[in-house]
């Protein structure tokens, strides 16, 4: 029997990949952060080089979208600044967009007259559409964060059946 320490796992296996990690960063409660905090997650995602699928890149861009909207729209009065965090693992993604408001928000399903009332229905849809997971978090400050999960590659579709 071989006396000594464990052996080690090869370090490709233990260390992280030069992409993976945390960036977070603040932003006014305004409509202009939308679009920015849009071209920030996507600009950071291309500089650290994220293998990020196409289309799962649109469902995350219209989920940065959204998010921020709602935190614009509905926690501005309670959170002049909202945060928006991008955590990257090997092969997935978060985003969480945090604001001070107390208000937990549920999915709701608008009526087809309705103009809004459907972007956290939206985001939980395209979340689930890729094979991820989405939900509410209180936060230490009293407010919220709202996230998705993603992975980096939509899941694997079966294919057609032949008649």
């Amino acid at each position: 029997m071989p006396s000594g320490p464990p052996a080690e796992p090869p370090e490709e296996l233990t260390s992280p990949l030069a992409y993976e990690g945390v960036w977070r960063f603040t932003a006014p409660a305004l409509d202009a952060s939308v679009p920015q905090a849009r071209h920030a997650v996507r600009d950071l995602l291309a500089q650290q080089r994220v293998p990020v699928a196409a289309e799962i890149m649109d469902g995350l861009l219209l989920i940065v979208s959204e998010l921020v909207t709602n935190a614009v729209r509905h926690a501005a009065l309670l959170s002049p600044q909202i945060a928006v965090q991008l955590t990257l693992g090997a092969n997935w993604l978060q985003i969480a967009i945090e604001d001070s408001h107390p208000y937990r928000p549920k999915a709701l399903e608008a009526d087809q007259g309705d103009v809004g009332g459907r972007g956290l229905w939206l985001v939980k849809s395209l979340t689930a559409e890729a094979g991820g997971k989405c939900g509410v978090e209180l936060t230490a400050n009293g407010g919220k964060a709202i996230w998705a999960e993603l992975p980096f590659a939509p899941l694997a579709t079966s294919p057609p059946r032949v008649p």
